[in-house]
């Protein structure tokens, strides 16, 4: 196996993927299997994709972060999910992670597919793309995460069908079938590179480590974009906009209109966006316009002050006589 490090790797993040976190993502057509099975033990059983971190579901999180799969698998018993997705179920049910994979690949028709668990709290779009491109620019048949202490996580990884296809039916034949097996007995036979992340590949695997992501989402470099992803999550919008631009309204209707003026504005502004055709493009083109009105109330306001001070101008008459 070969041991690789792109640069930025620290972030996941290729060279080419700075300015447009989903520009490698769209280079390269993917499936996605996600695997959502297992017993949860160290969890005392619970279900652990249905667990809640930033008011979403796991299973969730981790869709949203292959939103873009031209397809996408999810191995486990159906369930509400905040995306459309493709069930399978292993053979036996709680076969083991070999034979998930292998269920959730019979469902799988591009080239290239990425393999995740559902209890990775902070995956993103942006980390996905880094294991595409990484693998799309190599002859590798694979690309991974390594967590903290450096250790491999084999299901946070993009993987080259036909290597995986291979693999398994080698161990099928073998063994006789893939239930029970170890997820090594196939990782070990295909060339991986790996790309350092040590929050990306962050696993929850017990109440302690659903405790510190709940904690880390609310820090303040975090919760902005937590809360913006799962409100969009819970309605059911896919729209990425520039939340700076929206920020940047808000204050300006707040400071030179009026406090409450701020939501009113940026509801307005979503609701002119959506009968303009609902893009980014319109969302950016309505805050520009209100953006422009609240700076000339605010520059009316603040010349009608300067016209009223004794200081604006010149000196007020004051005899009684004048006029």
């Amino acid at each position: 196996m070969t041991e690789y490090q792109p640069p930025a790797a620290a972030h996941g993040v290729p060279p080419d993927a700075h300015g447009d976190p989903n520009a490698t993502a769209h280079a390269t057509v993917y499936d996605a299997v996600v695997l959502a099975g297992g017993a949860a033990r160290r969890l005392g059983g619970a279900d652990k994709p249905a667990v809640r971190v930033g008011g979403r579901p796991l299973l969730d999180r981790v869709l949203t972060a292959c939103a873009d799969a031209r397809a996408t698998v999810v191995v486990a018993g159906p369930r509400p999910t905040a995306r459309p997705v493709t069930w399978a179920r292993e053979d036996p049910p709680g076969g083991g992670p070999v034979a998930a994979l292998d269920a959730g690949l019979r469902h799988v028709t591009a080239e290239h597919v990425v393999l995740l668990s559902a209890d990775l709290p902070f995956l993103d779009a942006r980390t996905v793309a880094a294991l595409l491109d990484t693998l799309r620019r190599s002859a590798a048949d694979g690309v991974l995460l390594t967590d903290a202490d450096g250790r491999d996580q084999p299901l946070v990884a993009a993987y080259r069908v036909p290597s995986l296809r291979r693999e398994l039916a080698a161990l099928s034949v073998a063994h006789g079938g893939t239930a029970g097996l170890p997820l090594r007995r196939l990782t070990g036979a295909l060339d991986l590179l790996r790309i350092s992340d040590p929050v990306a590949s962050f696993d929850c695997d017990t109440w302690d480590d659903i405790a510190t992501a709940r904690a880390r989402i609310r820090e303040h470099g975090h919760v902005l974009d937590e809360w913006i992803s799962a409100v969009k999550d819970e309605l059911g919008i896919d729209l990425d906009v520039d939340t700076g631009v929206l920020l940047d309204l808000a204050r300006d209707a707040a400071h030179g209109v009026a406090r409450p003026a701020a939501p009113l504005t940026t509801f307005l502004v979503g609701f002119a966006a959506a009968r303009a055709g609902g893009d980014a493009d319109a969302v950016a083109e309505a805050a520009r316009k209100a953006a422009a009105l609240a700076n000339r109330w605010a520059e009316e306001d603040a010349q009608d002050t300067a016209d009223a001070s004794p200081s604006g101008g010149a000196e007020p008459e004051t005899r009684t006589d004048a006029g």
